[in-house]
């Protein structure tokens, strides 16, 4: 079930396609959750071969980020992925730094447009290496499809627009955000949270919903009404800092100023509270 070699995972890709199974990927950095298991299902319903890759790739993670604390959990990841019933049609690709990167590695996809902002201004060098490494994943896996959650929405624009400006041949699947019970984004980083914590981390969700009531129920147009409302319910929390608050246009990402004769936004939060970064959004269609 588990490959480590880059040869050996496109040599199994291969055998695949050749005789005409189509082969998806769910590209994760390990720590996995329900979210994760969520694409890995709907990989394999659409797919007759699934890989699923567990990397902690440090060409995202900025100086003094959380590279050396991330989840590490592989026993428990290979466990969760076969409870989602697949047998063997998944393949957990589970590389070393080295194989990905090997000794004079010295290439960087830039994504422009759409990875400037919001991330891209507070985790500068990040978009960088979730591409190049994304880029690498497709090249290795020769997956038809890619799978990635909605929870990280920027990424998900940032893939699209390598795909697109690259005429690289693969369809991108955006799927769900999948929450708790307290509708706390599932993310692998909540494991940092102590259980006071995780009850202040509610205030993003409770937030978004705020957001989407005055937009749709009350008929509120004004983004700094809107975002004037999630700030300080976001600010309930007494370990919360915000980092920002975005209200954008679903494709581009670029802010809007007004919702007038806007069919579409998405809310966008990135919020730390004590010292765990956290990040959520929530699509609003306009009445």
């Amino acid at each position: 079930m588990i490959i480590t070699s880059s040869g050996e995972l496109f040599s199994w890709s291969s055998s695949q396609r050749k005789f005409g199974v189509r082969v998806g990927l769910v590209p994760t950095m390990g720590g996995l959750h329900e979210g994760h298991i969520s694409l890995v299902r709907a990989a394999g319903r659409d797919c007759g071969a699934v890989v699923v890759s567990i990397f902690v790739n440090p060409k995202q993670f900025g100086q003094n980020e959380d590279f050396n604390l991330y989840p590490r959990t592989l026993d428990a990841d290979k466990n969760l992925v076969e409870s989602a019933g697949l047998r063997d049609k998944v393949r957990l690709f589970v590389p070393s730094v080295e194989e990905m990167y090997p000794l004079g590695f010295d290439s960087v996809v830039h994504v422009g447009g759409v990875t400037g902002m919001l991330e891209g201004a507070f985790r500068p060098t990040h978009f960088d290496g979730v591409s190049t490494v994304v880029l690498k994943l497709f090249n290795i896996s020769g997956a038809d499809v890619a799978y990635f959650g909605l929870k990280d929405y920027q990424q998900v624009c940032a893939i699209r627009k390598m795909v697109a400006d690259l005429n690289i041949p693969i369809d991108i699947v955006a799927c769900p955000i999948i929450r708790g019970a307290d509708g706390v984004a599932l993310s692998s980083r909540n494991s940092y949270l102590s259980a006071a914590q995780r009850i202040q981390a509610t205030v993003l969700s409770q937030s978004l919903l705020i957001a989407e009531n005055l937009i749709v129920s009350e008929g509120c147009r004004d983004v700094g009404k809107i975002i004037g409302a999630v700030r300080d319910k976001i600010l309930t929390a007494v370990d919360a800092k915000i980092d920002y608050i975005a209200i954008a246009d679903t494709k581009n990402l670029k802010e809007l100023k007004t919702l007038d004769n806007c069919p579409e936004a998405v809310i966008l939060l990135a919020v730390k509270i004590e010292t765990t970064r956290l990040i959520d959004n929530k699509i609003i269609n306009i009445p």
